[in-house]
């Protein structure tokens, strides 16, 4: 009789085992190659740190309660233990930092879909450069990192946080609106998006057409000029600071393009610029991701911008296996 085990997890073999280190050493090694430096927090970190940093993200967590009855949780990512470190043990050392990580995290999940509840991640933060440089940075890293692990057909894709926001309130349309559209976005329903932004009575037409114009815009820089036309002072503020980022970017010295995605909006809630999706057709799914976090800093009481990436240790061997069929 073979003991079941839970839903979400799985055992890993030795030579499974052998294959996923090998992956962490080729992206360990491009990270410090890079100056990122390895850390390592806690598995179970306070609820409230992770409320504190994202709602969404402490909702999605499992908790419990310790022997003192103080409420613990696993770490659903390792951006918010990263902060929280930084903001701890980092306060009075000049930035920037540069902290790289292999760990485990653990979400709440629907295993029915596939989905683990316990996961590798490898990534990094870079903590203390602004803007344009900082994002490409992390991008040019990214790009080394993913021809590291041999996915050399990977696509990164590049996007802005509050592109969505922005073209919705200069149309008019109210916070209930934005949020309800916003969470469909996410999980791509373009088609309950139209249906929430009709059924608000709070959009005309043209402002209906715009935003469904908008999530469909992919590709390179011309992308930037179709979206000119689209919304008031408010979206164009957003798309020039998304021109800024994709001009650094492209600057650097990569070894595959990156595409503009102006419908991304990512399911993480402390995300407040640039954000960043990996994706591989031999995978279904996002195999990485990462962006802009400068707000998430200051919700430690430490004012500083960040930003980074993660890579998804399952699907980026997925995709190693699946590519190995390929050639």
């Amino acid at each position: 009789m073979i003991r079941p085990i839970p839903p979400g997890t799985r055992d890993v073999l030795p030579d499974e085992m052998r294959e996923l280190r090998d992956i962490q050493s080729a992206l360990l090694g491009t990270f410090e190659e890079a100056g990122y430096r390895e850390v390592r927090t806690p598995t179970l970190e306070y609820a409230d740190a992770l409320e504190l940093a994202d709602r969404r993200s402490a909702d999605s967590a499992y908790r419990f309660f310790d022997e003192r009855g103080e409420m613990l949780a696993l770490r659903t990512d390792m951006t918010i233990p990263i902060a929280r470190l930084v903001a701890d043990r980092y306060r009075d050392l000049e930035p920037p930092h540069r902290l790289s990580y292999f760990a485990n995290a653990y979400r709440a999940v629907t295993p029915q879909r596939g989905e683990l509840r316990e996961f590798g991640q490898a990534g990094v933060e870079l903590i203390g450069v602004p803007g344009p440089d900082g994002t490409a940075e992390v991008v040019e890293l990214l790009d080394r990192s993913l021809s590291a692990v041999g996915l050399d057909q990977a696509v990164i894709g590049l996007g802005e946080d509050g592109l969505w926001t922005a073209l919705l309130q200069d149309a008019g349309a109210g916070p209930e609106t934005i949020e309800r559209s916003s969470e469909l976005l996410v999980s791509h329903d373009l088609v309950g998006v139209e249906r929430i932004l009709r059924e608000s009575d709070e959009l005309d037409e043209e402002a209906i057409g715009q935003a469904s114009r908008l999530i469909q815009l992919r590709g390179g820089t011309e992308v930037l000029e179709q979206a000119r036309g689209l919304g008031g002072a408010g979206f164009a503020e957003v798309l020039d600071r998304l021109t800024a980022n994709f001009e650094a970017i492209s600057s650097r010295s990569l070894g595959r393009e990156v595409l503009l995605d102006l419908g991304m909006l990512r399911d993480i809630g402390y995300y407040s610029g640039s954000t960043i999706e990996v994706y591989d057709d031999a995978v279904g799914d996002v195999i990485g991701g990462g962006g802009r976090y400068d707000d998430l800093m200051n919700r430690f009481g430490l004012d500083l911008p960040a930003a980074g990436f993660t890579l998804y240790i399952e699907r980026i061997h997925k995709a190693q296996l699946e590519r190995g069929r390929d050639v």
